[in-house]
């Protein structure tokens, strides 16, 4: 217990309120219900031949059949309507490769995801440092995208082939009792495919977050700065030019030019030590104004 709470305390879960968290929770969660939808179905339908000699009829003729829908190993004995011993016929079609490599590719992708997650929450410096466990994830999403694609592909012609392959209707034409006008054959219940459909429905699902998320993952690799023509700043600061440690721009020389600037220097320099300004018998003198020109005065 207290190793389960050091690594929660130690887990940066904020990274499941961004995208790039988030989509790899729901690409965990999609996973699980494309592969499951269609790895544990089990179906069956229902027929009934009725010959002209009612003790030779089957009114309840049941064909269960499930994944990996391997059809042509799937049997169901039928009456021949001329007494004697039922006949053994078998469904038509072998799906098994693009539903197995359906499920495959919806087992791997949950593994993926809950690993690739688990790297997000724990070691997410270690995952960001120098790129490289972003560029290998955004590798890695781009085959899953494509494997979703062609999974989900090849799994939707492949169910409208079971689909085919175990309507009643098709199957009593594999009856020779159902090919006589005088027996009745017709079906009694249809399969439930709604589980298959659904999977289908997930596998592209899957496809489009696998996708989208292409883009999130990208912008963690850094190729998007080197595409866009910026990199980042180098880490070592440049040396000052040797034009700045000069005389006329380093710390000496710039206090000797502002002495020089400041010292006493020909030209205009006003005198207020004299007589202040008088006007009406009154002397107008302030603080600031106690002198004034040497040449106003003498006028004075």
């Amino acid at each position: 217990m207290d190793v389960v709470n050091q690594l929660v305390a130690t887990g940066q879960f904020t990274i499941i309120k961004q995208p790039l968290g988030f989509m790899k929770i729901l690409q965990w969660i999609f996973a699980i219900f494309a592969f499951s939808t269609c790895g544990s179905y089990s179906g069956m339908f229902k027929m009934s031949v009725e010959c002209k000699n009612r003790s030779d009829s089957d009114l309840s003729i049941e064909v269960e059949f499930e994944y990996p829908f391997r059809l042509h190993q799937v049997y169901f004995d039928a009456p021949t309507c001329k007494g004697g011993n039922p006949e053994r016929l078998f469904l038509i079609g072998d799906y098994s490769s693009s539903a197995g490599f359906f499920v495959t590719v919806g087992v791997f992708s949950f593994l993926y995801s809950m690993a690739a997650l688990s790297v997000y929450v724990f070691i997410l410096e270690k995952y960001r440092e120098g790129c490289k466990g972003a560029q290998i994830d955004f590798v890695v999403t781009c085959v899953f995208t494509f494997f979703w694609l062609v999974a989900s592909s090849a799994w939707a012609k492949g169910l409208s082939d079971v689909k085919a392959s175990t309507d009643p209707d098709k199957v009593l034409l594999l009856i020779e009792a159902c090919d006589e006008p005088e027996n009745r054959c017709r079906e009694v219940h249809d399969p439930v495919v709604s589980g298959l459909n659904t999977s289908v429905a997930f596998g592209f699902l899957n496809l489009i977050l696998w996708g989208g998320n292409l883009w999130f993952v990208f912008k963690e690799t850094g190729w998007l700065a080197a595409f866009g023509g910026t990199y980042p700043p180098s880490q070592e600061k440049a040396p000052a030019p040797e034009s700045f440690a000069q005389d006329g721009y380093g710390q000496e020389g710039y206090a000797q030019q502002g002495d020089a600037y400041t010292g006493n220097q020909g030209g205009y320099q006003p005198d207020y030590g004299q007589g202040g300004y008088t006007e009406g018998g009154g002397d107008y003198q302030q603080g600031g104004y106690e002198q004034q020109p040497t040449s106003y005065a003498n006028q004075m």
